[in-house]
């Protein structure tokens, strides 16, 4: 195993409720998440197949499906929820999520968070 093996999930657009806002909580509005994972790519570098890594469009579209489901009023929490999501396949050791919100505040063009947390809830 190597411990500078990073499989990355890069700009996945998410449409979900986010927001503390009144006027946020009955709109959906767009998410960026960038995702990497800590995780062994050996064996799928000398196999050559998707079973042997994590399969990143299956990912992609739990990620989505969690977002959408949770309804966050936080970037925080969208955050911490992708982590746990990602946390739950026993191949990832390791994840640092990074979320975006773009058009938050007038004059802004975005607010973002990033976690990064480990294999029993340690934060890193």
């Amino acid at each position: 195993m190597h411990d500078s093996d990073r499989l990355e999930l890069l700009g996945l657009e998410v449409v979900c409720v986010i927001g503390d806002l009144p006027e946020e909580r009955g709109r959906e509005q767009r998410l960026l998440v960038d995702v990497a994972l800590a995780c062994d790519l050996a064996a799928a570098g000398a196999s050559d197949a998707l079973s042997d890594t994590v399969d990143y469009a299956a990912l992609a579209e739990t990620i989505r499906a969690s977002l959408r489901a949770a309804r966050c009023h936080m970037i925080e929490r969208a955050a911490e929820c992708v982590a746990h999501v990602c946390l739950d396949d026993a191949r990832v050791r390791s994840v640092r999520v990074r979320v975006e919100k773009q058009g938050a505040v007038p004059g802004l063009r975005a607010a973002a968070v990033t976690v990064t947390r480990e294999k029993g809830g340690a934060s890193v």
